[in-house]
């Protein structure tokens, strides 16, 4: 049995920065709704302060995430130890997608500079923090970053590849709302 905390500390911080992949769950509301897991990698995930942590979410072939947040806001992430000493580390928060489009993407977008375009940045206010034995993990050897979703993204003029995100990913695999296009402003 491991511990809780309110908050990450140091020690999480540490942990988290020595990790290339790290997975993302979030289920809906209702009973036959599927949960859904998500392996992420690259280098995008900031810890912004104890409380709270932004993620780049780079788009994919679903938008569960989004539709799960939009739905009930809850998320955890969890992290594990592949190499060194056994450990996994989960963060179960709320959280709020901030799309393309939307009011404050660009502001948070601008804190992964080393990606061009994202599907939203995923904010969560963490209510926890918990750490188990993780004996269970077997070591893995990191080779390297795949290249094909950045390789996608880039060959993609971005008007094709918002264009894409919206009717892809207008809604999850149980009917929720995905992205959706920005309400137009009147002049």
């Amino acid at each position: 049995m491991g511990d809780a905390y309110p908050t990450l500390t140091d020690k999480h911080l540490d942990f988290i920065k020595a990790q290339r992949l790290f997975f993302v769950a979030t289920a809906p509301r209702a009973d036959e709704g599927r949960v859904n897991l998500s392996p992420k990698g690259y280098d995008s995930l900031i810890i912004k302060d104890p409380q709270t942590v932004l993620w780049a979410d780079l788009g994919g072939s679903g938008v569960e995430t989004i539709a799960h947040l939009k739905e009930n806001g809850r998320i955890t992430l969890m992290f594990c130890a592949f190499e060194g000493a056994a450990n996994i580390l989960r963060i179960y928060g709320r959280g709020e997608a901030i799309s393309f489009g939307e009011e404050g993407y660009a502001e948070l977008a601008a804190q992964f500079p080393q990606f061009d375009r994202t599907r939203a940045i995923i904010r969560i206010h963490v209510e926890r923090v918990s750490d188990s034995c993780g004996w269970g993990v077997p070591f893995y050897e990191y080779k390297g970053e795949r290249e094909q979703l950045q390789r996608w993204v880039e060959n993609k003029p971005v008007d094709e590849w918002i264009e894409r995100r919206y009717q892809k990913n207008a809604a999850s695999i149980d009917g929720l709302p995905g992205l959706s296009r920005p309400a137009e402003r009147p002049e």
